[in-house]
């Protein structure tokens, strides 16, 4: 092994991991960073904090009652769950493009997104007595349909397959937000209040609820994301090599797809659709460290937390007490990375 990479085996050789240690040394500093943005934002408010006072909190003997809700009401679960929506869109990017062989794809982009969204405007608009509780399944049901319609259309013939799938989702996605559009226009305004607010991105809102589903869905999702490495790394190749290796292509295909609608359907159901991260995130990680399918994986879901807690914080800041939806920023800074992408990949050359 060279002394950038190193081979650690476990049970015989039967589990064995490459350390690429760039990726490894990048990794750590980027959870440095997320903790120092969570610090922040946990001290940053209408009520600011010293950085003792917040320590205190956290570990038992908070300065006052107020500093006490303010962190672990208000604070601390906004924390968590964009951290963990931002890992989420991340990885189903990361997931998608590597499926799709196309480094366009995304969540937002491809109808996934827009998907899980028409199911959960539906439940707020038109069954508004229907506990929230049932917005992760409603989105996940939402978004696998959109996807299976998606996957279908652009798999029909095997020429510009990749392509093919992005331009289609691109379309379905128009006309998903166009029904979307049309229930908020018609629907009671109240329910459809309540919808914008959650379409923007908006973490604000977000409460122990949405930390207790995003962390169960964690705990599910990291053994089927350690079991998705290897025939990942083999779809990298093409899928005739992948064939070759032993995997089973379509049927591969079919679970990652579906991993990857179920990581951002439980992200838009906890807090709204948030364009954009999983298309930039997986980016940046290649650009920052090249590295094995885990490592990337790693990167991946790190820098789409950071990205989201650094939105949500920049919004909630900037121009207190006006807080900007995190989605709105997102889009500022990865629209601009789009058309880069658009404008390198040799665009009609695919068509």
């Amino acid at each position: 092994m060279s002394v950038t990479t190193s081979q650690i085996s476990a049970f015989g050789g039967r589990i064995s991991l490459l350390i690429q240690w760039r990726a490894f040394w990048l990794a750590a500093l980027l959870v440095l960073l997320l903790l120092v943005l969570m610090t922040a934002s946990l001290m940053s408010g209408s009520y600011p904090l010293p950085i003792s006072g917040v320590w205190a909190t956290l570990t038992g003997v908070p300065p006052s009652e107020t500093a006490e809700t303010v962190v672990w009401q208000f604070r601390f679960p906004r924390m968590v769950v964009a951290a963990l929506s931002g890992v989420f869109f991340g990885l189903s990017g990361a997931i998608l493009q590597n499926v799709t062989r196309n480094p366009l794809a995304d969540p937002s982009l491809v109808g996934v997104s827009q998907g899980a969204s028409l199911a959960v405007i539906t439940l707020i608009v038109m069954l508004p007595n229907v506990s929230g509780v049932w917005r992760p399944y409603v989105a996940f049901a939402g978004s696998l349909a959109v996807a299976a319609l998606i996957q279908w259309i652009a798999m029909r013939r095997k020429s510009g397959a990749s392509m093919r799938f992005i331009l289609t989702g691109i379309g379905i996605a128009a006309f998903i937000s166009s029904i979307s559009s049309v229930m908020l226009t018609y629907g009671d305004i109240n329910q459809a209040q309540a919808a914008l607010a959650w379409l923007a991105g908006s973490i604000h809102a977000a409460g122990w609820d949405e930390v207790s589903a995003l962390s169960g869905f964690t705990v599910v999702m990291i053994p089927l994301l350690f079991m998705a490495t290897r025939p990942m790394a083999a779809l990298r190749m093409g899928p005739e090599l992948a064939t070759g290796l032993g995997v089973r292509v379509q049927r591969v295909r079919m679970g990652l797809i579906t991993l990857s609608v179920a990581l951002a359907a439980f992200a838009v159901a906890a807090v709204g659709p948030l364009g954009f991260v999983g298309l930039v995130a997986p980016h940046l990680a290649r650009r920052i460290a090249r590295a094995g399918v885990g490592q990337h994986l790693i990167l991946t879901g790190l820098i789409g937390a950071v990205m989201v807690c650094l939105t949500d914080y920049i919004g909630r800041i900037a121009f207190a007490p006006v807080q900007i939806p995190a989605g709105i920023l997102t889009a500022m800074l990865g629209a601009p990375v789009f058309m880069a992408l658009i404008i390198r990949s040799r665009y009609n050359r695919q068509l």
